[in-house]
């Protein structure tokens, strides 16, 4: 059973600090969310860190992945 990993993010259009839950079976995946404040697209990438943690990048719709 996978376990979700709480991290927190900067929205990259409005800045603010958002709480999100990450699912390890994501790992390799590119899927947006909307910002829970001002309710624009944010595109998620999940990836894994040298150290085997799982980091998402964040990215507004004009930023390349």
């Amino acid at each position: 059973m996978n376990q979700l990993t709480e991290t927190s993010i900067g929205c990259p259009y409005c800045g603010e600090a958002i709480d999100v839950l990450i699912d390890p079976a994501d790992l390799g995946q590119q899927y947006i969310e909307d910002c829970q404040v001002c309710c624009k697209p944010i595109n998620f990438f999940v990836s894994e860190s040298a150290g085997g943690e799982l980091t998402v990048a964040v990215y507004s719709d004009d930023e390349a992945f």
